[in-house]
């Protein structure tokens, strides 16, 4: 690995450590760092070790934090991979699952089986019906985007995008008017929550597992569809397949954090830029670190929402929201100027 990824590595990986004690740390009960340190090492194997904890402590650290701490860095991990997918296969650094239509399909798919089935049976539906919505949304954006040609430029494509997640929005809100007694719990969900717990990790896991394979497994292949399709078939490379596996990883990756987080909007536009500026532009490297930065960032988001109102808590998707929207303003005016 040269040394600029080396580096970035390093600095994600520094970041992640370091969200994830903050993450266990920091709360309504603030606990010291070394005793949290010690009680995980006391939970391996052959390994015996005196934490010091109370146990309501520890009650709180393994009950509490250490799954919501977890599915906020499989949360943040996978939609920053599927936004540094997105953009490779749409060659657009403005595209992102939430602006996409992607998680605005997923959301729509869930609230329907929220209302409409509900019980055991609704649950067991979500992860697919969210799948099923994000390839909707974002095949609904890209042939939307398409009717403008080449035109309009990059931001032809999100600009159908968010056309195309205020119109599935438009339904979702109807859709809840049907069931007013499931509106705070959809509500709640919509703005972000990643307090699910041991039950929605186990649930999104297999998905989780097999779109970060796939999504990793074809970044040398991005960096060569990056050069241009003629090029890449010149090579050998079947460019539309590759797309399309990409797109349904990502759409799949999206699912599963929409399943069980709700919207989180714009993890997956500002991770990657911040590992394209640390680590440059391959996709072998920004896929991988990205996911990284996405969990790191959506934990320390987490963190905020929990303390800064404390005891009340603010929804996880304010807070990134806070951060994403300038961040989207500065990329979009940078994008713009290259153009020009």
């Amino acid at each position: 690995m040269a040394t600029r990824p080396r580096r970035a590595l390093l600095v994600v990986s520094v970041v992640l450590l370091v969200s994830l004690i903050a993450g266990l740390a920091v709360g309504a009960a603030v606990i010291s760092p070394r005793a949290i340190a010690l009680a995980l090492l006391d939970r391996l194997p052959l390994v015996s070790l005196h934490s010091g904890l109370q146990p309501n402590e520890e009650g709180i650290v393994f009950q509490l934090r250490v799954p919501r701490v977890l599915l906020a860095a499989v949360v943040g991990g996978l939609l920053a991979l599927a936004g540094a997918g997105y953009q490779g296969v749409f060659r657009n650094p403005l595209a992102d699952p939430y602006l996409l239509g992607a998680a605005a399909g997923a959301g729509l798919t869930v609230t329907l089986v929220v209302v409409f089935l509900g019980g055991d049976a609704g649950v067991a539906a979500v992860p697919v019906a969210a799948f099923a919505g994000a390839v909707g949304g974002v095949a609904l954006a890209y042939a939307l985007g398409r009717t403008a040609g080449r035109a309009g430029g990059t931001a032809t494509l999100v600009l159908a995008g968010v056309a195309v997640t205020s119109f599935l929005t438009a339904i979702q809100t109807f859709v809840q008017q049907l069931k007013v007694d499931e509106l705070q719990r959809i509500y709640s969900w919509i703005l972000g929550d990643v307090g699910g717990g041991w039950e929605q990790l186990r649930m999104i896991a297999p998905y989780a597992v097999v779109s970060t394979v796939v999504m990793l497994l074809h970044g040398r292949l991005l960096d060569v569809l990056s050069v241009g399709d003629e090029e890449a078939v010149s090579l050998g490379l079947h460019a539309t397949r590759v797309r399309f596996a990409v797109l349904l990883a990502a759409s799949l990756a999206t699912a599963s954090a929409v399943a069980v987080s709700g919207l989180i909007a714009f993890v997956g536009i500002v991770v990657p830029h911040v590992v394209r500026r640390l680590a440059g532009w391959s996709y072998r490297v920004v896929l991988p670190l990205s996911f990284l930065g996405g969990a790191a960032f959506l934990v320390l988001a987490d963190t905020v929402a929990r303390t800064v109102l404390a005891p009340a808590e603010l929804p996880i998707g304010v807070v990134t929201a806070f951060v994403g929207a300038p961040f989207f303003v500065a990329v979009l005016r940078m994008t713009r100027r290259v153009e020009t």
